[in-house]
């Protein structure tokens, strides 16, 4: 069994009362402050001692779990120097794990002098029991659905209306049915963690929905999960029995307290230049590899010891399967760059409670070689913006892109096989949280995000996307048709992909955000899935791929193609492609042929997938006899209809 975290920092309730414990190097002094059970009136206050270790330490008898509690740092306020010790500002505690509130944004938050305490979320003192750990559910190829919580079940009929938009509604049966019938093999969760509204959006009157502005690491939202650890670790349990994973998406790369101009909150009143990068020659500036304001040091001893410990409590106490890293590179990051073997990766690696959790990285941040896709150490899988685009350029209908999708499809080897590696870690996904979802990729040339306050300046403007003849919203019956048949076209590319996928939730059920393509300020009916709306032929149609992706053993299986008649590539007449087949910049057809085990009948069989980007229908003559229509049973025509994809077993 593995043991809890030694609890030197944090609180730790004793049969006597709880021992406080933080860490900071240049505060003068700090000092515990104790709430009554409203969080509203200080009821004590107590010095802690500093140790020789930085650390900060005070027992105090008579509490019990439940007590509210915050601290004061006091120092030098000198931010031109990257200090902002300031005793009015009442600090989250960053080993809280619990808080009574969420945060909300006030200007009198970054302004000196000012006390904080009716403003500023209570930590609360919990006692977590351990969870009930089990080998993460993940198989090799497994099918990852990414769920930003509130806006997967606000609207669902069959939630209770007290549960909606919170972790436990994802225990309801139905999402749960919902989850089973499409085939998922683990729900990746968008972060449930404290996070504060970035300080543009109120006057805007709208709200962060994504979370992706944590101030504290450990806490979950009372927003979305009211009910603290208890709540997620029952919610995981009721998904596993389901046979489901839970991966949890976590930032460590910044946080909401944001640029010399945001809150102060946590960190930054305790131990800016500490907690924080600065830039060296200029303390009082903030490094910003991440676009937010601030960068976390992770490779900081007590940043890197926070980072593992929260790790360590979401596996102990709510027993979740993995983690997907925002930003990952900054993880990685030193003064001297990005480390593939730096100490806080390998500490990840090394720990008992984190060695055999799934791993994930999104291997980008906008610092200097902030572009790191392949290069994070195994078992680490990371997502594969080249996959993607690819993908998408060769259904848009670019052309030199057949080559492109075949590396692809067949495991990126171009990225992953990199050091001799024999295998891919790649996560394939055609849309994520963060751009287009799938129908909007159809149905929009440009971003429409005027809804989101800055004239449209934000999001990606390079999204590889069509519109099927009119932009937007339409009636036209031929071009929804049209749009409905690309969107089933390019789930089936990502199904007949190798290495794991993930799809956003939504995406097989026709989602749209209005064209909306940085829709984190939207918390509203933009980004919230409207149940009663589904499209369900494009759910049967994404149930039916993951069907197909479990019966043939191809897609557990990980290792590079060695070309020994594991895969072949075919042209339309049933040859092997060619190099002017490759060469051919508008070639509208290529198969796609894999040996495998049909665990349904425990045969080998050959499994054909082909693929007509084209907008004519298509002749594909698949050599040998006997080749039926997956699904259908029906024996293969030759016709292959125009834009789609088609999967044929050879019997």
């Amino acid at each position: 069994m593995v043991k809890p975290s030694d609890p030197k920092l944090g609180v730790a309730l004793t049969p006597d009362g709880a021992d406080f414990a933080v860490w900071s190097h240049h505060a003068e002094r700090i000092e515990l402050c104790l709430f009554d059970a409203e969080g509203k009136k200080e009821t004590a206050r107590h010095r802690l001692v500093r140790g020789r270790d930085d650390i900060h330490r005070v027992s105090v008898q008579g509490l019990a779990a439940g007590q509210r509690y915050g601290y004061r740092a006091s120092g030098t306020y000198d931010p031109d120097r990257g200090m902002w010790f300031d005793a009015s500002k009442l600090l989250v505690d960053p080993y809280a794990r619990e808080l009574d509130r969420p945060f909300r944004h006030d200007t009198k938050l970054s302004v000196f002098g000012v006390d904080t305490a009716d403003l500023v979320p209570k930590a609360i003192l919990t006692s977590d029991p351990l969870a009930k750990i089990r080998n993460p559910i993940l198989p090799p190829g497994g099918f990852i659905y990414e769920v930003a919580v509130k806006p997967f079940t606000i609207l669902h009929p069959d939630i209770p209306e007290a549960n909606r938009g919170t972790v436990a509604a994802l225990a309801h049966p139905s999402v749960i049915a919902h989850l089973k019938k499409i085939g998922v093999d683990a729900i990746e969760l968008m972060p449930i963690t404290a996070w504060i509204d970035e300080r543009h959006l109120p006057p805007l009157k709208l709200a962060n929905g994504w979370g992706y502005n944590p101030v504290a690491f450990m806490a979950l939202d009372p927003r979305l999960c009211p009910g603290g650890v208890r709540e997620l670790r029952e919610t995981v349990s009721a998904l596993h029995q389901a046979g489901i994973g839970v991966i949890l998406d976590l930032v460590f790369n910044h946080t909401g307290e944001s640029d010399r101009h945001g809150a102060t909150l946590s960190m930054r009143g305790l131990d800016n230049l500490s907690y924080y990068r600065n830039v060296p020659s200029e303390p009082g500036h903030l490094v910003n590899d991440t676009g937010t304001g601030n960068t976390v040091a992770c490779d900081a001893p007590q940043v890197r010891r926070l980072v593992i410990d929260t790790l360590r409590h979401f596996v102990i106490h709510a027993g979740v399967d993995g983690f997907r890293f925002d930003l990952a590179p900054v993880i990685g990051r030193t003064a001297g760059g990005f480390e593939p073997e730096g100490e806080t990766l390998k500490a990840m690696l090394a720990d008992e409670a984190l060695k055999d959790r799934v791993l994930i990285a999104e291997p980008w941040d906008i610092g200097p070689g902030g572009y790191q896709l392949g290069n994070f150490p195994a078992p680490f899988l990371e997502w594969n913006d080249r996959a993607r685009d690819d993908i998408r350029r060769y259904w848009r209908g670019e052309r030199w892109t057949t080559g492109a999708l075949a590396t692809r499809l067949a495991g990126s080897s171009d990225i992953f096989a990199r050091h001799g590696r024999q295998s891919t870690r790649t996560v394939n996904f055609l849309a994520a949280h963060d751009g287009f979802t799938l129908m909007d990729l159809v149905s929009h040339e440009n971003k429409h995000n005027q809804a989101n306050g800055e004239e449209n300046r934000d999001g990606h403007n390079d999204n590889f996307s069509w519109n099927n003849g009119i932009e937007g919203e339409t009636d036209d019956p031929v071009i929804l048709e049209n749009r409905r048949r690309d969107v089933e076209a390019l789930l089936s590319t990502l199904f007949a992909s190798r290495g794991t996928i993930m799809l956003t939730m939504g995406d097989e059920a026709g989602r749209s955000q209005r064209g909306n393509n940085n829709a984190y300020a939207q918390d509203n009916e933009i980004t919230w899935l409207d149940w009663s709306t589904i499209d369900e032929h494009l759910v049967e149609h994404t149930a039916a791929l993951a069907a197909i992706r479990k019966r043939f053993a191809v897609f557990s299986e990980t290792g590079f193609f060695a070309g020994n008649g594991d895969i072949e590539w075919l042209a339309a007449s049933g040859q092997p492609m060619e190099v002017g087949d490759w060469d051919n910049p508008d070639n509208p057809v290529l198969g796609m042929v894999l040996a495998t085990l049909d665990r349904q009948t425990g045969r080998k069989v050959r499994l054909a997938v082909l693929f007509n980007r084209g907008h004519e229908q298509a002749s594909f003559a698949l050599p040998g006899w006997g080749w039926k229509h997956f699904g259908s049973g029906d024996l293969w025509n030759q016709v292959l209809p125009a834009r789609s994809v088609r999967f044929c077993v050879e019997e």
